[in-house]
């Protein structure tokens, strides 16, 4: 995975250095929500489930949702770029006590990275600052996983790559001059994610749980470009 995405960026590089006209870098927060999806699994030991799960995003709580991306654009207004979103999303706590778990969240990162490719349209409105603009990209995503068990004597609390992702944009961008510029968006990532909870030490030969489900978030983002 990590291979096919490292080939991914390198061939973005090389397609937008020669005609490279600008580099863009944008940072943004926002409010970010998800969708409920079905998870399903087993849970260290062995037992099964399966469960419509209702997310939470709390965008707005500790940490913030954020993300940034760095864009080249070429003279034709397509750029080719990286972009990482830290998202979130927690179980609720009627989900939590169904599936026996005192604490499932990924909270320190719904984490998205992505290859992208945009296209804007400066000339979309005459003698106009403002400039829409669309894009997509691929990528994985590696959320930071905070669980625990229901007396379990260990909480899994780590990294983990889970899956392939994807992202949706579109937005319009305000010039304030020839190097800053504000923007407002729409996003939405798609992630399909295989997440890995840790068995209890305290428990003799006992296995690793699973959680296999899709996320898919939206946001509405506002941030800042700096343009050179």
């Amino acid at each position: 995975m990590f291979k096919s995405l490292k080939l991914a960026i390198a061939a973005l590089f090389v397609m937008a250095t020669p005609a490279a006209a600008e580099f863009e870098l944008s940072f943004y927060m926002g409010l970010q929500g998800v969708q409920d999806s079905t998870g399903s699994g087993t849970l260290p030991g062995g037992a099964p489930f399966s469960r419509n799960i209702d997310w939470e995003g709390n965008s707005l709580d500790t940490p913030f949702y954020y993300g940034g991306r760095v864009t080249w654009w070429t003279q034709n207004n397509i750029g080719f770029g990286i972009e990482g979103t830290h998202a979130k999303a927690y179980a609720s706590n009627a989900d939590l006590a169904a599936l026996g778990l005192s604490r499932f969240e990924l909270s320190d990162g719904h984490n998205i990275i992505t290859a992208n490719i945009m296209k804007r349209f400066p000339d979309a409105f005459a003698n106009s600052r403002f400039t829409p603009y669309v894009g997509a990209g691929l990528g994985i995503a590696i959320p930071h996983v905070d669980a625990q068990v229901i007396g379990a004597t260990n909480r899994t609390f780590d990294y983990e790559t889970t899956g392939f992702a994807a992202r949706g944009i579109a937005g319009m961008k305000y010039a304030l001059n020839d190097k800053w510029s504000l923007f407002g968006e729409y996003q939405a990532t798609w992630s399909d994610n295989d997440i890995t909870i840790d068995a209890d030490p305290a428990v003799p030969g006992q296995t690793a749980g699973k959680l296999d489900t899709t996320l898919v978030t939206h946001a509405v983002n506002i941030g800042i470009s700096y343009s050179f």
